[in-house]
């Protein structure tokens, strides 16, 4: 996906400020990933165990250890009875986005090495970026 993302961004020279992928820890190793975007200059937001943890903090602090998906689908449903993570619906979180972006601040400090904390993401470093 980073090379993919560093393309896209080459082929459309002075196009864009900043190229952000947005990933998530579940089971794969990122620190191969993690070189190949500081290398090709891209940004990466990563979230762990799952991008769905970033949804998780529109609702609630949350600082339990998460294994997987589906111990953050657990309490996200608890919130959004009708999650269901292939049809997302901003609506259902817009109005916790900026308890999201603090409660990850808290949470997690400076940004950067996500992966290795969990829970925890990095995606309030791209909201705050497109603010």
């Amino acid at each position: 996906m980073v090379k993919y993302a560093a393309g896209m961004r080459d082929r459309a020279e002075g196009t864009y400020d900043e190229v952000w992928c947005v990933v998530d820890v579940d089971e794969f190793d990122l620190d191969k990933a993690a070189a190949t975007a500081r290398r090709l200059r891209i940004e990466l937001a990563i979230s762990n165990p799952c991008f769905e943890f970033w949804l998780l903090l529109h609702f609630e602090a949350c600082s339990a250890s998460m294994t997987c998906y589906g111990d953050v689908a657990k309490r996200l449903v608890k919130h959004v009875p009708a999650f269901d993570k292939s049809a997302l619906r901003f609506a259902d979180y817009e109005n916790g986005v900026e308890a999201a972006v603090l409660r990850a601040k808290k949470q997690n400090g400076e940004p950067g090495g996500e992966h290795g904390r969990n829970p925890s993401t990095g995606v309030w470093v791209l909201v705050e970026r497109i603010n």
